[in-house]
């Protein structure tokens, strides 16, 4: 999907990482939201609260799934779900472009 129709965007940024990480929150009608986002080149961890689906639009990185011991590797697009009360690791080796969906079930 190249763009997304009938939206909120809240305009206060989600800053993470010294600023390595951003994101702005999009609301849809239903009250669904993702994140749009950047990674800059690093190593991080993250923890969710609900199930998150990650969409790789662009970059090259390497993903650490909960419960798994190799790491995945994306370059280009890519898409992972991460399951709800779960830690991941990434490790970005170029500057990468995100889509997060919150997943509530």
């Amino acid at each position: 999907m190249s763009s997304f129709e009938n939206v909120t965007v809240l305009t206060k940024a989600n800053v993470y990482f010294d600023g390595k990480v951003t994101s702005r929150t999009v609301v849809f009608a239903d009250g669904t939201k993702k994140t749009l986002g950047i990674l800059l080149p690093g190593e991080y961890e993250f923890g969710t609260d609900t199930k998150e689906i990650m969409e790789i639009q662009a970059g090259e990185l390497n993903v650490l799934l909960p419960g798994s011991s190799e790491w995945i590797t994306i370059s280009g697009q890519g898409e992972f779900t991460v399951p709800a009360n779960a830690k991941f690791k990434l490790e970005v080796k170029t500057v990468s472009d995100y889509i997060c969906s919150y997943i509530s079930e």
